[in-house]
């Protein structure tokens, strides 16, 4: 009886310590920086200039307004 216990505790065990998350640390921008002073990865939007935060309010406007289902659904 014990036997099986331990057995099951022990697979228990196992199960859960599968289910945990490993911290995602590789990143490259950190938490404490501005976002507008983004990494250069080459997946940057065209005409965003880093470190300049008007180019940055300007992008986040127009991807904002892109999204906006007021707009869209006017210009059609």
């Amino acid at each position: 009886m014990r036997i099986a216990l331990l057995a099951c505790a022990v697979v228990a065990g196992l199960g859960l310590s599968a289910c945990s998350e490993k911290p995602q640390t590789n990143t490259q921008r950190k938490a404490d920086s501005r976002a507008y002073q983004g990494p250069d990865d080459g997946y940057m939007a065209p005409g965003w200039k880093i470190g300049d935060e008007a180019s940055w309010e300007a992008q986040m406007k127009a991807r904002a307004q892109g999204q906006n289902e007021y707009a869209r659904a006017s210009a059609s």
